[in-house]
């Protein structure tokens, strides 16, 4: 037998004669809660007001059905009565037949002033667990000093910089310090983005682009060409003329020129 077995098989014998419906029937909640209420000597109405302060906001009719069986607590309602009504043995408490121990009011307070003595003691507090956090040295450019023709993804562009691993979106190659306001208020300056290499973006999408041997973090789109005969390929097709676009309405959409080198490195993530 498992260990998890066992377990339960050793739960299961305490709740042997455990009857959910007969327990119903007898209001056994109900009965527990008046005789819990009444050892604190609490009314109704205090009942219902130290309630509140558990986050269930009811009235003291309805504690009163509950306490005659016309309705019954939820789940959540039910844990705020055991906080309410210094029930540390809440699960037992409401269990008819269980073969577990049970305190009186003498013996859950005992318990109480216990539970608080070690609290205070400091000796026995919880401790939080240690998260770990991974970290991962990942290549970062200066995009306006290491953007030439060509030379972009040379290794020499490119410092080691460790991240936590967490931070880095799935799919990054490198990242790129941003320069400038032009993206703002989406990227700001000294920002770094990530980027995933591509030769392609979509309309819209942010990449990372060089053109006239200078590097630019913008949002791409397309425009008819100002050149048709520019765009024409050899294949007698004519392509769109690429646009860089500035999140920043200060800064003009800037076409590409046919005459002057224009690639996508890739896209920002």
């Amino acid at each position: 037998m498992t260990t998890g077995m066992k377990h339960l098989a050793a739960y299961q014998a305490n709740l042997l004669d455990y009857n959910a419906a007969k327990d119903r029937a007898c209001n056994y909640i109900g009965n527990q809660i008046r005789a819990a209420r009444k050892s604190m000597k609490l009314s109704l109405e205090q009942l219902s007001q130290i309630l509140m302060g558990y986050g269930v906001d009811i009235g003291r009719v309805a504690v009163n059905k509950w306490e005659k069986g016309i309705s019954i607590p939820s789940a959540y309602q039910l844990l705020a009565v055991c906080a309410a009504l210094h029930l540390e043995d809440g699960f037992d408490y409401f269990v008819s037949n269980t073969k577990r121990p049970l305190l009186n009011a003498e013996g859950r307070r005992k318990v109480k002033e216990y539970r608080e003595d070690l609290i205070a003691s400091g000796k026995y507090r919880e401790v939080a667990p240690v998260l770990e956090i991974r970290y991962l040295d990942m290549p970062v450019s200066d995009l306006p000093v290491s953007a030439g023709t060509g030379a972009f993804l040379d290794e020499g562009n490119f410092e080691m910089v460790s991240f936590p691993e967490s931070s880095i979106p799935d799919g990054a190659e490198f990242g790129v310090r941003v320069s400038g306001d032009s993206m703002e208020p989406v990227y700001h300056d000294g920002q770094i983005v990530w980027v995933q290499q591509c030769e392609t973006l979509r309309t819209g999408e942010v990449g990372v682009m060089i053109y006239d041997g200078q590097g630019y973090i913008k949002a791409y789109a397309e425009q008819e060409p100002d050149d048709p005969e520019a765009y024409l390929g050899s294949d007698g097709v004519r392509r769109m003329q690429p646009v860089m676009v500035s999140y920043n309405k200060a800064y003009a959409p800037k076409p590409a020129s046919p005459e002057l080198e224009f690639r996508i490195v890739g896209r920002v993530l």
